[in-house]
């Protein structure tokens, strides 16, 4: 699997993903979320991804704010031991 650096390098890769309108095309998406793309298709499947964007006909993608606000939403708080 190629890496977002790889394709883009590193510079291009940081302001890339700095924009928050700029969409990621799905297998970038799940690059930059360090999981497969069968477990962003099952993310997606299941509505617990973020909102995705129609590229084209057959390409779907994530803006960087989109992704964002996912991650977000995904945070749990610590946990504290209490005994």
């Amino acid at each position: 699997m190629t890496t977002i650096f790889e394709v883009y390098g590193p510079q291009d890769a940081r302001e890339r993903a700095s924009h928050d309108d700029c969409v990621m095309p799905f297998a970038m998406w799940c690059q930059l979320n360090n999981f497969s793309e069968a477990t962003g298709r099952r993310l997606r499947k299941a509505g617990k991804g973020p909102v995705f964007t129609q590229i084209s006909d057959r390409r779907i993608g994530v803006t960087v704010r989109a992704n964002r606000e996912w991650q977000e939403s995904r945070k749990i708080a610590a946990t504290t031991n209490t005994a």
